[in-house]
């Protein structure tokens, strides 16, 4: 098959590809814009952050899958794809532990200063005084707002540092979900508010979608204690930005960020965000699936998936019963 990586995808794995008789078209820097022209005669098209909106695909003539290297579809339209017969699929799991590992380090280097410490001493300023006032982590009650693969990899690591970690009782948890729960010792409570009140961390680890857009908003953040601080390694749109500032400004409340609602979608460029340059904010450049292992896993997780697109079956596909019965008069829904 024919495909078209338009984002960084580590060179041997690439040439796996190609050996595996895959005619790959390697333009890593791709933006949207030029996704409409370079997906001519692609059969699969690999993202990671490139946005792939509904007027690329319609234009795309021979596409049939749309790989996003990580777990999130949000910046693909599953609507128009699944109206073109085309499939989305994504690679849940094999970034959780190096998303869990930067929330985590977030957490750490806002309790010590570690980046305002940085910051002084390249400036040649020496500020012991300052730096020696730290709360601690050990006993801080944690709450994980989502257990999936990366929320459960955080509480793990949070537990290790003798934390309470704290999560939202579900009915519909699988049992493998419970079971990990179980052993990391966390403490469920009954809703969102009643965790906000409880914990002075909260970590973020769920899905762009319609129902947690601002998840954390204005009255949600009126329940938090001062000082609280907020992780969000997930996705921008869960919290809104203009409250959270608020708290800040009001409540003390600190955060750890590594998506923002309006970030560039390119690996380089300029960022207007006014809480990403807030004191009180711990930014990082969306980079919590960016490790060498991580994207290794990821990598190779993708090859299988179109190896297996190639014999017929779409794995991991979050589109799959729309995209096998598309509308009339668009591409055809049958696998490959």
């Amino acid at each position: 098959m024919r495909i078209l990586l338009a984002d960084a995808f580590p060179a041997a794995y690439l040439a796996e590809l190609a050996e595996r008789g895959h005619d790959c078209d390697y333009h890593p820097e791709t933006t949207t814009d030029q996704l409409a022209e370079r997906l001519t005669g692609h059969a699969v098209l690999v993202v990671r952050s490139t946005k792939v909106p509904a007027s690329v695909l319609d234009g795309a003539d021979a596409l049939r899958m749309v790989i996003r290297a990580g777990s999130g579809t949000n910046t693909i339209d599953c609507a128009a794809a699944s109206r073109l017969g085309i499939y989305v699929c994504n690679v849940p799991g094999r970034n959780a532990i190096a998303v869990a590992e930067l929330a985590f380090g977030l957490l750490l280097a806002l309790d010590r200063n570690i980046c305002d410490n940085v910051t002084d001493l390249r400036a040649g300023r020496w500020d012991k005084k300052r730096y020696s006032r730290a709360r601690g982590i050990l006993g801080r009650r944690v709450g994980v707002i989502g257990l999936g693969r990366i929320g459960l990899a955080f509480a793990e690591r949070a537990a290790a540092f003798g934390t309470e970690v704290y999560a939202v009782a579900k009915p519909d948890r699988s049992s493998e979900t419970l079971h990990r729960a179980r052993a990391i010792g966390v403490h469920f409570v009954d809703d969102l508010t009643t965790l906000a009140r409880t914990c002075d961390v909260l970590s973020l680890h769920l899905p762009a979608s319609d129902t947690t857009r601002h998840l954390i908003d204005g009255d949600l953040l009126a329940q938090v204690q001062p000082g609280t601080i907020i992780l969000n390694t997930s996705r921008g749109e869960l919290i809104d930005e203009d409250a959270l500032i608020e708290a800040m400004e009001s409540k003390g409340v600190r955060a750890g960020l590594d998506v923002f609602a309006d970030e560039p979608t390119t690996s380089s460029g300029t960022i207007g965000s006014r809480l990403a340059k807030h004191p009180n904010v711990y930014g990082t450049h969306h980079i919590g699936a960016s490790t060498e292992q991580a994207q290794q896993a990821v990598a190779a997780e993708v090859v299988r998936m179109v190896d297996a697109f190639a014999s017929g079956t779409a794995l991991h596909c979050v589109n799959l019963d729309e995209a096998r019965s598309p509308q009339p008069a668009t591409h055809s829904g049958d696998l490959p």
